[in-house]
């Protein structure tokens, strides 16, 4: 998710010629796979602080997908280990993320947490990262989020939402919400099967510019994980985006053409993007004339000597290794998409760490994640903050805090139940008459009639449908 800023910078240090990659073949043995990542995960590790994190939180996502467990990462001289870190840092709310915090924040973090073991809905008892991530849904624009200029922000929260689950696997959020930014992903694909960081869905300029491998590996990504078969048209068109750019780069050196020249970064995203999706980045059509493959080109970016062994360079003209470009090429070797599901730590250590209860003092407010869906077209997709003064609430208070308050506003302008029964029968006015019509259900799990008087816990993903 990197700024415009950051890539016009990086295109114009790129003005030299790129050659083919010393050193590549074919295609790569999963020998030589996963002896790449061992000394890929190896020179990772030596690149952790004092304070036990790093300086790229990416790196407990490649860290995970190389069944490495961020819990069990913990250097000589280090203060803690890598999920204690970053559960420390992203937890803290007064801190973390900054004053001026973007989509992209919360998206990146809830897919790091979940690779290092940490549920991002409970990280702290005030950091819920999926109820930050649906603060930023715009309604105006129905499945974007963020300013919808920046499309990228967009793909991030659908691949965010879909991919980390609950502790038991369970996708956290409806279908229903996830289909939206499908929809809003699919009328971003360029005329030539890709995608850019931009929004270009109405403007034809921009649906026929040229698309680009990092951001549509990240695009293939999220429709894979969120349910689009990789036979649907819009995944086929993708696909057939990423061979042509393959072969359209000058030296068939297995790189994906890039307007920054052959790199490690866009090429690992391409792959994760395949890799989601379970296409084999080593088939046929990944294969140049020259008998390069991505695979290939991968490893023949990473260092064989020196300090930096195990390393990746960025530019195959580089010479030194660059941690962004290690942790992206872990990843990517390592047959992940953007995150990965978090090893069990060894030394008896729990694989998942989630905060349990809301805090009992009023000035402490916990934010929740709430999707209403009425049976129209628009869905109510909030976060909405709660002071129980205990360790549980109840759908009621979280009702009224919505009513009182929420981001975006006005996720809930009313709602009314019977009082015997407490069933919710009318949210914003639906249904009409008043009828005990709504289910509910929470962290993805079976549904039931809503009632008032339900126990919501801290960093519950609460949906309300009416059937």
């Amino acid at each position: 998710m990197r700024t415009q800023t950051l890539r016009r910078g990086l295109l114009a240090a790129c003005v030299c010629a790129l050659l083919a990659p010393a050193g590549a073949s074919a295609a790569a043995s999963t020998a030589e796979i996963e002896a790449s990542v061992e000394k890929g995960v190896t020179y990772l590790k030596t690149l952790q602080q004092t304070g036990g994190g790093f300086a790229s939180d990416w790196d407990l996502s490649a860290l995970a997908a190389a069944h490495v467990a961020a819990a069990n990462v913990k250097k000589a001289g280090a203060e803690t280990d890598a999920r204690t870190w970053y559960r420390k840092l992203v937890g803290n709310t007064e801190t973390w993320p900054g004053k001026e915090p973007v989509v992209t924040n919360y998206e990146r973090a809830a897919l790091n947490a979940y690779a290092a073991g940490i549920d991002p809905a409970r990280v702290s008892k005030t950091q819920d990262l999926i109820a930050q991530i649906a603060s930023y849904y715009e309604p105006a624009s129905p499945g974007y989020y963020g300013p919808i200029g920046n499309f990228n922000g967009t793909v991030f929260a659908l691949l965010a939402l879909a991919d980390t689950k609950t502790e038991g696997g369970v996708q956290r959020v409806p279908q229903a919400l996830l289909n939206k930014s499908i929809e809003v992903v699919a009328k971003n694909q360029h005329t030539d099967g890709g995608w850019a960081w931009e929004k270009a869905e109405g403007n034809e300029t921009k649906l026929k510019a040229a698309a680009e491998p990092d951001l549509t590996g990240a695009a293939m990504a999220a429709l894979c994980t969120a349910g689009v078969s990789k036979s649907e048209g819009v995944l086929v068109k993708a696909k057939e985006y990423l061979e042509a750019d393959l072969k359209a780069e000058a030296k068939g050196s297995g790189a994906f053409e890039s307007e920054f020249g052959a790199n490690t970064d866009s090429n690992a995203w391409a792959v994760s993007g395949l890799n989601a999706c379970a296409i084999n980045p080593q088939e046929e059509g990944f294969t140049t004339k020259e008998k390069y493959t991505p695979i290939a080109f991968l490893i023949s970016q990473q260092l064989k000597s020196g300090v930096e062994s195990g390393g990746f360079k960025y530019l195959t003209t580089g010479t030194t290794a660059n941690e962004y470009s290690s942790q992206d090429a872990i990843r990517a070797l390592a047959g992940a998409g953007f995150t990965a599901t978090p090893p069990v730590p060894t030394g008896g250590l729990e694989q998942w760490f989630a905060e349990s209860n809301f805090s009992t003092s009023k000035t402490v407010k916990s934010p929740l994640a709430l999707i209403i869906n009425n049976g129209t077209s628009t869905l109510k997709v909030c976060s909405v903050s709660v002071a129980p003064e205990a360790t549980t609430s109840t759908l009621e208070a979280v009702l009224k805090a919505a009513e009182t308050g929420s981001t975006p506003k006005e996720c809930v302008t009313g709602h009314k139940s019977e009082s015997a029964t407490k069933a919710i029968t009318q949210i914003n006015g639906y249904p009409s008459p008043p009828a005990p019509e709504w289910v509910l259900s929470i962290d993805g799990g079976a549904e039931e009639q809503a009632k008032t008087s339900k126990v919501i816990h801290l960093g519950d993903t609460i949906y309300l449908r009416l059937t």
